[in-house]
């Protein structure tokens, strides 16, 4: 495959918190997600202004042919002027802090939304009990008591 300069490709593996730097992620931790899908950096790439891009769900990073991850290509003038930034590794600073930002307001809500819901926490420790209830009557039959 030929270098196209008016291309950059992005990968999502670029954006895995779980990777070291080593195995493919090329942001910072700061800037990075668990298992992050094409659709959030998609959106996060338009969160930085970036609007010519094109997707490719199913390809896969020639040094990881046996996994499908995902890429994304953007026109590369139109990402550097976007995001102001000087090069590749500063456009995908820009994407991943967009990216961490909306992960992190979207595990938030969650969780907001998790505690606040009446009854929650109520049918949660019922069903534990009775998980227990169950096992120690089968551990009673066991014993023959």
């Amino acid at each position: 495959m030929t270098r196209d300069p008016r291309k950059m490709r992005i990968w999502t593996r670029y954006f895995d918190s779980k990777l070291s730097r080593s195995n493919g992620r090329r942001v910072p931790k700061e800037a990075s997600i668990p298992n992050p899908s094409l659709d959030a950096i998609v959106w996060a790439a338009r969160d930085a202004g970036i609007s010519k891009m094109k997707r490719e769900e199913d390809a896969k990073h020639p040094s990881r042919s046996f996994s499908k991850e995902g890429m994304l290509i953007l026109s590369t003038k139109d990402a550097l002027e976007s995001t102001k930034a000087e090069s590749k590794e500063g456009v995908l600073q820009s994407i991943g802090l967009r990216l961490r930002k909306n992960y992190s307001s979207s595990k938030l809500e969650n969780k907001s939304t998790s505690i606040n819901r009446p009854g929650n926490r109520q049918k949660l420790s019922q069903r534990k009990s009775f998980k227990n209830k169950a096992k120690s009557s089968k551990r009673r039959k066991k014993l023959g008591r």
